[in-house]
């Protein structure tokens, strides 16, 4: 009996949680894939994961490697679900959460007020003890108050602490004795030290990075235990790592000192997963799509490699500043546009869809639980779009009377038919989509006619196409498991850790010595972590980047560096600053460069999936005939489309459009004039017509 080898990921988003699992043959290297999907059960998450598991008939005992996305913390920061928070910070900056930021969105609004702080002012308490942006000592830490500080918190049922000095992102040193501290007089107490997360400037943004880490903390950790004990339960002794929003993964224990750090890993790791789909098919340069029932959310991904930013925020839009939170998360736009998003009209007889979702209880009118709104799922659905007698791939009995219904409803308040509403909502969830896609794009100084998009999440398919003709691109790639996509992405993800360091250095002889120590640091600091986890260090590879601006500026353009840093090779490093900047903003200037800081990526491989190309096939493409229907394409019309049976399609098949393609996990709508092939992969290729 031939040795296997068994990857899992696990994937919850909003609506459904999904699996992939490879079950590949040590001996010959064949794979034999497994997808599934099952509702989110929220509180309990953990349960979704073993029920999908269950569903897929995967026995978590035989099982050598799993990793896991989640949404549970963005959850509870977006539901307010997280715990009472206390900030000990630096005396005098007790209300630098509540100042924040004066460049807020709804800019010409009098009456307008920031977002309510998720700490108190009377649990922001401070501490004596000072450091200047070098790092010396300007006062010494003075703890004799910390005592009376705990008990306050005790008197206010502080369940976290997060501590916050000014400064410590260039000497952590009163941070550490403070943490200690708390932790000897309070040792049940959860805490986290802003420089545990991030080294970077921003006193605000730390602050408030440091704070929702601490707010989460516990509720993370609870949702990490509960699972890493309910698979344990099942036999599971194998490795789980949790993926992060920096499209890597990391161990467990690791990640429930930090949670924060996965606040996005859901999509981060659908858009690595993109990024290594587009090398295995030779298409470096990629917009990624990923539609889910609740939201949709892209990224540009530039000669294979994925942008890290730090600049992220929550709950931030054009009436609010939301809150910014510093970690490494890739660079992403999200809309609250998916299957199950909402139509409706408001007061000025104006169609919207979104961004307010149906979810998956009672979710879409169609899926007769009780759901009355029409959403994109109905639309697409009304429009023959999907195919009604196989509704959820065969699981759900489409309930066409509601969803009839529902778009009637929209219809009575516009004086239009159920007909017309349904390609209305389709165009305008498309438009809305295509507005996030030139956010990471046009907007970036990138034109969309370079690039492939590639789409994914169970809505993906049924939008790309018309996506890509409204953006100009050559060809839209619908991968293999579409459905489950950010699961499999995380199957293509190494063990990864970003460190980003504050550094002011003018890009002159001389410089480069103290820029090469500050990387030969913190890469001793990486492999120290790692090894304490059992990488070796031969394993660990590192990518170089510098954050560079022009002197005076106030923001920074992102770098790779190449190799040793020498005075020689400064000239070139500058260089590459200006050709970015330019591309990115349109000028350049003559002036000073100056580095502001580092950014080091660490990693190391983990159990990697590796794929294997598959021979064309000789089977003609009638075979996966299956009928002939009427679909209503909004824009085009409605034409006669052949069906296929995406379970069905070989390597190497290739058909022309009006076409649909149907599996269990989606839909896939090929308009008139497109062609399609079929990879070796199993990917689905759709050339545009020009």
């Amino acid at each position: 009996m031939s040795e296997k080898t068994i990857r899992v990921a696990t994937d919850v988003g909003g609506t459904f949680t999904d699996l992939v699992c490879f079950e590949t043959d040590l001996a010959s290297g064949e794979a034999r894939i497994i997808t599934a999907k099952s509702d989110t059960t929220p509180p309990n998450f953990e349960q979704g994961v073993l029920n999908v598991l269950e569903k897929g008939g995967v026995d978590p005992s035989t099982v050598d490697f799993l990793a896991h996305g989640t949404t549970v913390v963005i959850n509870a920061l977006t539901e307010r679900k997280g715990v009472k928070v206390g900030l000990i910070t630096t005396e005098g900056f007790r209300d630098s959460l509540e100042i924040a930021r004066g460049n807020r969105p709804d800019f010409f609004n009098l009456h307008y007020e920031k977002p309510a702080p998720f700490v108190p002012r009377h649990l922001r308490q401070e501490l004596p003890g000072r450091f200047n942006y070098h790092g010396e000592e300007m006062k010494p830490l003075d703890l004799s108050g910390l005592p009376a500080i705990l008990d306050h918190f005790r008197a206010h049922n502080v369940q976290a602490i997060a501590v916050c000095f000014i400064h410590s992102y260039a000497n952590p040193s009163h941070e550490q004795v403070t943490i200690a501290e708390i932790e000897r007089l309070w040792p049940e107490i959860s805490t986290v030290a802003s420089h545990q997360i991030t080294r970077e400037w921003r006193e605000y943004e730390r602050t408030s990075t440091a704070v929702l880490s601490a707010y989460v903390q516990p509720t993370a950790e609870r949702y990490l235990s509960r699972l890493n004990d309910g698979l344990a339960a099942k036999g599971f002794d194998g490795n789980l790592f949790v993926m992060q929003s920096n499209c890597g993964v990391d161990s467990l224990e690791s990640v429930k000192k930090i949670p924060i750090t996965m606040v996005e890993s859901g999509p981060a790791s659908g858009f690595w997963g993109a990024a290594e789909l587009g090398k295995l098919i030779g298409e470096p340069n990629v917009l990624a799509l990923d539609i889910g029932g609740t939201t949709a959310k892209c990224s540009l991904i530039e000669d294979g490699k994925i942008k890290i930013m730090t600049d992220y925020w929550i709950e931030r839009d054009r009436t609010s500043s939301g809150y910014p939170i510093m970690v490494p998360v890739v660079d992403l736009v999200e809309i609250g546009n998916g299957g199950g998003s909402i139509a409706w009209v408001d007061d000025f007889a104006k169609l919207h869809v979104g961004p307010k979702s149906a979810g998956a209880m009672p979710g879409p009118a169609a899926y007769g639980r009780g759901g009355t709104n029409a959403t994109t799922t109905d639309a697409n659905l009304w429009l023959g779009r999907i195919n009604r007698d196989y509704f959820c791939g065969g699981s759900v009995v489409a309930d066409m009377q509601a969803t009839e219904r529902a778009l009637s409803e929209i219809g009575l308040k516009l004086g239009i038919s159920p007909e017309e509403v349904a390609r209305g909502i389709i165009r305008i969830a498309n438009n809305n989509m295509v507005n996030a896609l030139k956010l990471v794009s046009l907007n970036r100084g990138h034109d969309p006619r370079d690039f492939t998009l590639v789409a994914f999440g169970g809505g993906g398919a049924m939008h790309a196409v018309a996506l890509g003709q409204e953006l100009g691109v050559r060809k839209v790639v619908i991968p293999a498991g579409a459905a489950v996509f950010s699961a499999w992405g995380m199957m293509m993800s190494d063990l990864r850790r970003d460190y980003f360091v504050t550094k002011l250095a003018d890009l002159k002889p001389g410089a480069a010595a103290s820029i090469e120590g500050l990387f030969g640091e913190t890469e001793a600091l990486a492999l120290k972590q790692f090894g304490e986890e059992g990488v070796e260090k031969a394993k660990v590879k590192f990518l170089r980047y510098g954050k560079f601006r022009y002197q005076n500026q106030e923001h920074t353009t992102e770098v790779l560096i190449e190799g040793v840093i020498t005075d020689a090779g400064l000239a070139d490093i500058e260089r590459a600053f200006h050709e970015t900047y330019e591309r990115e903003y349109t000028y350049r200037l003559d002036a000073p460069v100056e580095l502001v800081g580092i950014h080091l990526v660490a990693s190391a491989e983990v159990g990697k999936l590796t794929m294997k190309v598959k021979p064309l096939s000789s089977t003609p493409t009638s075979a996966a005939l299956k009928d002939e229907r009427d679909v209503d394409y909004a824009l085009e019309g409605i034409h006669k489309a052949r069906i296929y049976d995406g379970e069905k399609l070989e390597a190497g098949m290739s058909f022309n459009g009006p076409a649909i393609i149907e599996d269990p996990g989606t839909t896939i709508v090929i308009h008139p004039g497109n062609r399609v092939e079929v990879d070796g992969f199993g990917n689905i290729h759709i050339h545009l017509k020009a």
